[in-house]
């Protein structure tokens, strides 16, 4: 029996003492997850002893032959999870079992909704796996020593997850790790040789590793229980999962559940995926794709720089967990694995920027994934989901995959003026098939939210011709129209910038109409001018509006107020520009101010107009006192 040397007693980070409290007094739905976490676990360290053996095969020590075991004491309730893998230094142990490291316990406890059942699906999505095995166990033990170190210098991790843990050294002669659970009470099903065996088939069968169990004989019908071995005679180990990658076997042998099962353990996620696509192509470029759209946005969404990326393997061995050089960024959240014949076994992650069948690869899984979505569209309800998820990080696609740009652009969705609600349903092909005769442009408005865009005075002059205009609200609208420039054939118009021109849709009698109208207000035009210089670029007639007296326009290339909005939020410098201030000639409020002599109440009523315009483009005023002044000195004097 070895001796433990350089013991000592260590606490948990505070985020770890929370999470352990909430295992052990929280989370008893889906207990028998933690098996899942725990085969997942000895799997990756077996994939990175792999992965480093390629360069220094002595890691082996004369064993290449990687699997995982499992057994149990029913006597003792314990559950032992053994790997042959790459194993954990002193260091390694401190890090990655004692504190909060890279795990994201600290997101992971922030996304805690309270609801036991839901809590518990968020294990493993945020690398916390292995504190799953304090909802069945009161102590945990570990014993490891890493690949290529001296046998005296393996380590003996123990903790019962009340915060603090003991850790020190000892000997042991294999490499890899051996975790033993000791089973609470109440626990004792998960010391029963079927019940775990039927675990690894449910949770772990496409691990490319066997999952080793000794053997045990099957109890027959008119048994109560299997005959028990002999007491001395050597245990014998059989593999109780197909042990087999998934993405190399043939589609048509993999059911659904698999492919399932195979996603939960590629993500940590515990829903099924949305979708799914599995591809071999063969030919100049050989590689194996298995892609999967998840069902939820995972924590980490909008953190650009956050770990992102494919599993790579390389001829069926594992190269690296997070390759981010195989999809655009705006595809970050796919999961799913990549193997090639067409890289290199040495390759590391600064040789794979290099290698020019890197951007073939980009190339090729960047279009499948699209493809993928194109045919999850079909399916409206699934793919609503989908795009209340993911819409918002398609949308950065247009501006970051330009090659890509229409396949992109056929999978965006919109509100509109047409479905009237703020669901996002409306695809630029839907828009373009009920576009007027003679429209000549894809009309949009942006809005900082769906009451102000589906309220604009700028929607007027198209509800009365019945020409649909395209909602947008999201933060990343203003910015990604920016980019775009058409589609179909049809050019983007922002309803708020610019002259307005419907084209052929309105006649040469209207456009007539509009300029002996125009020239009736010059003289109140030049009015105006003197008095609103200080805030607005130019003042003119305006034809967009039907119900309101006056809006305000942007010019062509100005930037729009969504995005002026945020930038400042951000503390960023914007272009000092001024709006237009258009005028409706048939409005009676534009028609009394025109006969207005006073000029102090003309430039009171012209302010009042031009305050209510900014307000009604969900602006801010900048000085609101001054508004509320004009307008109480004008009720005082109608209720005079």
């Amino acid at each position: 029996m070895s001796t433990e040397t350089q013991k000592e007693t260590l606490g948990f980070q505070t985020e770890v003492k929370q999470l352990l409290h909430l295992m052990v007094h929280s989370l008893y739905s889906n207990k028998e997850i933690f098996l899942r976490e725990l085969i997942s676990n000895a799997s990756d360290a077996a994939e990175k002893l792999r992965f480093e053996a390629l360069e220094k095969s002595d890691l082996y020590e004369g064993d290449s032959d990687l699997n995982i075991r499992i057994s149990f004491d029913k006597d003792a309730k314990t559950v032992t999870i053994e790997d042959n893998g790459i194993g954990m230094s002193r260091e390694d142990v401190i890090e990655h079992l004692g504190t909060i490291a890279k795990s994201g316990t600290a997101s992971f406890l922030s996304s805690l909704t309270g609801d036991q059942s839901k809590d518990s699906q968020l294990i493993g999505q945020f690398g916390v796996g292995f504190y799953s095995s304090f909802i069945v166990a009161d102590q945990v033990d570990v014993f490891t020593r890493r690949a290529g170190e001296p046998i005296s210098e393996a380590v003996h991790w123990s903790s019962r997850g009340e915060g603090e843990f003991t850790i020190a050294s000892t000997e042991k002669a294999g490499r890899g790790t051996r975790i033993v659970l000791h089973l609470k009470e109440g626990e004792e099903e998960f010391a029963d040789g079927w019940r775990l065996r039927n675990l690894v088939r449910k949770y772990s069968d496409h691990i490319a590793f066997p999952v080793m169990m000794e053997k045990e004989a099957m109890p027959s019908a008119d048994e109560e229980e299997a005959e028990a071995p002999e007491q001395n005679a050597t245990p014998e180990y059989e593999a109780v999962n197909s042990a087999t990658a998934l993405w190399t076997r043939s589609k048509s042998d993999i059911k659904d559940e698999e492919y399932q099962a195979f996603y939960k353990h590629v993500s940590h996620d515990y829903s099924d995926p949305l979708s799914w696509s599995h591809n071999k192509v063969e030919g100049n470029l050989e590689y194996t794709s298995l892609l999967y759209v998840p069902e939820k946005a995972p924590f980490d969404l909008w953190n650009r720089e956050a770990p992102r990326g494919l599993k790579l393997y390389v001829q069926r061995v594992f190269i690296m967990d997070q390759a981010d050089q195989f999809l655009p960024l705006y595809l970050r959240f796919i999961k799913g694995v990549v193997d090639s014949n067409n890289l290199s076994l040495n390759v590391s992650r600064e040789i794979l920027q290099k290698d020019p069948n890197v951007d073939k690869l980009r190339s090729a899984l960047t279009k499948r994934v699209l493809d993928m979505l194109n045919k999850l569209a079909k399916d409206t309800e699934k793919y609503a989901a989908f795009w209340k998820e993911f819409g918002q990080v398609l949308k950065e696609g247009p501006a970051e995959d330009y090659a890509n740009k229409d396949k992109i652009l056929k999978l965006l969705r919109f509100a509109s003026t047409h479905t009237g609600t703020s669901e996002q349903s409306v695809s630029l092909d839907d828009y373009v098939s009920r576009m007027q005769e003679g429209q000549e442009k894809i009309f949009y408005v942006v809005a900082e939210n769906f009451n102000t865009a589906k309220s604009s005075p700028h929607l007027e002059i198209f509800r009365k011709k019945g020409i649909e205009v395209l909602l947008l609200t999201d933060r990343i609208d203003d910015w990604m129209m920016s980019q775009l420039f058409d589609f179909d054939g049809k050019s983007f118009q922002d309803v708020t910038k610019g002259e307005l021109n419907l084209g052929e849709v309105e006649s040469e009698e209207e456009k007539k109409q509009q300029e002996e109208t125009a020239k009736h207000l010059e003289s109140l035009l030049e009015r105006l001018k003197p008095v609103l210089e200080a805030r607005v670029s130019e003042v003119r007639v305006t034809h967009r509006l039907t119900d309101s007296p006056a809006c305000l326009v942007l010019n062509d290339y100005d930037m729009g107020m969504q995005m002026r909005k945020i930038m400042e939020a951000a503390g960023q410098k914007v272009p000092d520009t001024k709006p237009i201030f258009e005028v409706n000639p048939e409005h009676p409020l534009i028609q009394k101010l025109d006969q207005e002599p006073d000029e102090a109440r003309f430039a009171d009523l012209a302010y009042i107009l031009l305050d209510q315009a900014d307000l009604a483009a969900g602006g801010q005023l900048e000085d609101p006192a001054a508004y509320t002044a004009r307008l109480n000195k004008l009720l005082l004097e109608l209720s005079a």
